[in-house]
This record gives C-alpha cells, sequence and structure tokens, in this order.
C-alpha cells in the first residue's frame, strides 16, 4: 500500500522544500566540522559556504510562513547541527569572512590608539616646554596618556612606560592642585616621557618598516 505524504501540488511542494531546507543544515554542519578540523582549504570553505548561505536565505524566505522558526524546525526534526544554526541563522556569513572581519577591527582599533596615545606622549611634552607645570595642569595629561596606554593590548604588560606613567601619577596625587613641579622634577618628567615615546615606538609591531 502506498503512503502519499501530500495532498495536493502545494503540499508536495512544500515538504520539498522541507527536505532541502534539512539537506542544507546537514551539508552546513559537515562543513563547518571538516573546516574546523582542517579538511577543507578556507577557499574552498568559503565558495562552499557562501553558497550554502545564498541557498538558505533563498528557502528560509519562500518557508518563513511554514517555518517562522528555523531553530524549532531543527528541534522539530531532531537534527544536532549547532554550528550550521550559528552559521545560517545567527551569523549569516562564512567564518572566515567573521574572521577577517575582526582582525581588521582589532587593527583599526589598536591603530586609532596608538595614535591617541603619540598625540597624549606630545601634548605633555610640550606643554611642560611652555612651562605648565602646575600639578592640576600636569595631572590631568598623565592621567589621559596612561589611559590609552592601558588600552592598548599589543603592548608589553610591563612596558616601561605605563610604569613611569604611574609613579609620576602617584607623585601628583599626593601634591596639591596649586603646587607646581620643581625645574628639577619638571625636566625629569620631560626626560621620561621622551624615554617612554622612543620605548613607545619601538614596541609597537613593524616599528621602522
Amino acid at each position: 500500500m502506498e503512503v502519499k505524504l501530500w495532498n495536493d501540488k502545494r503540499e508536495r511542494e512544500m515538504y520539498e522544500n522541507f527536505a532541502e531546507l534539512y539537506a542544507i543544515i546537514k551539508a552546513t554542519e559537515k562543513l563547518e566540522k571538516a573546516y574546523i578540523r582542517d579538511i577543507v582549504t578556507s577557499s574552498e570553505y568559503e565558495n562552499e559556504c557562501h553558497k550554502l548561505i545564498a541557498h538558505f536565505k533563498t528557502l528560509a524566505s519562500t518557508l518563513k510562513d511554514t517555518v517562522p522558526s528555523i531553530e524549532r524546525f531543527a528541534d522539530t526534526y531532531k537534527m544536532d547541527c549547532p554550528a550550521a544554526l550559528n552559521r545560517l541563522v545567527t551569523s549569516g556569513v562564512p567564518a572566515t569572512v567573521e574572521h577577517r572581519a575582526a582582525a581588521f577591527a582589532s587593527t583599526t582599533t589598536s591603530a586609532a590608539i596608538v595614535a591617541e596615545c603619540v598625540q597624549h606622549f606630545i601634548t605633555a611634552m610640550d606643554s611642560l616646554k611652555l612651562n605648565m607645570v602646575a600639578v592640576d595642569q600636569v595631572h590631568p595629561l598623565l592621567s589621559d596618556l596612561l589611559g590609552s596606554l592601558s588600552k592598548l593590548t599589543i603592548l608589553p604588560p610591563d612596558f616601561e612606560g605605563r610604569t613611569k606613567m604611574k609613579d609620576w601619577i602617584s607623585r601628583l596625587s599626593k601634591m596639591g592642585a596649586a603646587d607646581e613641579l620643581t625645574e628639577q622634577q619638571a625636566r625629569q618628567l620631560h626626560f621620561d616621557l621622551e624615554s617612554s615615546y622612543n620605548s613607545f615606538m619601538a614596541a609597537l609591531p613593524n616599528a621602522g618598516t
């Protein structure tokens, strides 16, 4: 006895779409695992993943009324495909594209912080040259510099510039706002800033190239 899964053409099309959606999710799960295990190259993975994501988006759009939740669909058909659901539903782009975007964002952020640090170094050194030596003038400049240095993860944890700025800030915090650095203190601070700036530039990746 033949058992019919559908009663009309529309129902048959729906089940065929279900089967295709099931196949795409399964294929994506296999591709994700293959990529993680280095069975496929990054290029092969990215090309195939783009195709699967494109097919998925088209099919998901077609099925949006009958399958409002892809996660529920996967649960209903007992599909254990977390990597595929993450790639198709949550991310929507291949892992390789995600990695490139993250690297670019990290590089862009670091470049902005480096520029910030350079500006703070120069401002602090210029201020001392202009004889701005009162505690309430110097302290904010060093605090801004230390804040920027602390945000820059590419510097070594024991970077001398960071340590020196902490020492100076601690020293200034014990003085009154209207107190001024002596000529000797101002000269030492300028020397510490200059040597820290040179160390900072030397510590940057690809410095001097």
